[in-house]
């Protein structure tokens, strides 16, 4: 490590401290909408933009769009994988979030290229307007921790804005069913099972892989849709 290294790298350090401090403290204050009580890991935030990479840069660009950008460790990662002309469009409903992901989007190298083709949202992913198409959609909404009816409305939203041919990626933690089916209560199991069940049908429609990732607290399995 040269000494010119340093401060970035201790930037990069103080800025992930922060955030995981920040996302615990949201995550106690209202973990229904947080989902979790870390930002995503590398090892997630890399399955979650698979499309973004895998791709060929004679390709048309991507107009991108992730839903619960959180602190921003998928944005930047998104970022770092665009291609010349990409889109991205972050959507966030927590205010302290939001403003978190301008100062990323402002300051975090691998936004350079691509902030002044990136947009912040702070709101509802369904409350984006209904005409606008994407190409790729990237989802870290808790779909545990709602209802039923808001699973089935978030997932009718991004297939009515998914181009054909356009991907969903998303993910689940591994095991709160049965954690919840052991120590919650049971209108709660009751509740996240109705909720399962509306993913799990998403899934057997149109899902064309998923990627188990154990590195990650709490390891998650990432599920990747893709519209006829």
């Amino acid at each position: 490590m040269t000494a010119s290294d340093s401060p970035i790298d201790s930037r990069q350090i103080t800025d992930q401290v922060r955030d995981a401090g920040m996302f615990l403290q949201e995550a106690f204050r209202t973990f229904r909408e947080t989902g979790s009580i870390t930002p995503s890991a590398a090892p997630l935030c890399n399955a979650l933009t698979r499309y973004v990479r895998e791709r060929d840069p004679a390709d048309a660009p991507l107009e991108i769009l992730e839903a619960g950008a959180g602190t921003g460790p998928v944005s930047v990662a998104i970022a770092a994988s665009m291609q010349e002309k990409d889109s991205l469009a972050l959507v966030e409903s927590n205010g302290r979030f939001v403003s978190r992901l301008e100062e990323v989007v402002a300051t975090d190298p691998a936004f350079a290229t691509v902030a002044d083709r990136t947009s912040i949202h702070h709101c509802l992913v369904t409350e984006l307007p209904p005409e606008r198409n994407f190409d790729l959609i990237v989802s870290g909404l808790p779909f545990a921790n709602f209802e039923k009816s808001e699973v089935r409305a978030i997932l009718e939203y991004y297939f009515d804005v998914l181009r054909p041919g356009g991907h969903v990626s998303f993910y689940g933690y591994l095991g709160t069913k049965q954690f919840r089916a052991v120590f919650g209560r049971r209108d709660e199991y009751l509740r996240q099972a109705q909720s399962t069940w509306v993913v799990e049908e998403y899934i057997a429609r149109y899902g064309v892989d998923r990627e188990r990732i154990a590195a990650n607290v709490p390891p998650a399995w990432v599920h990747h849709l893709r519209k006829p």
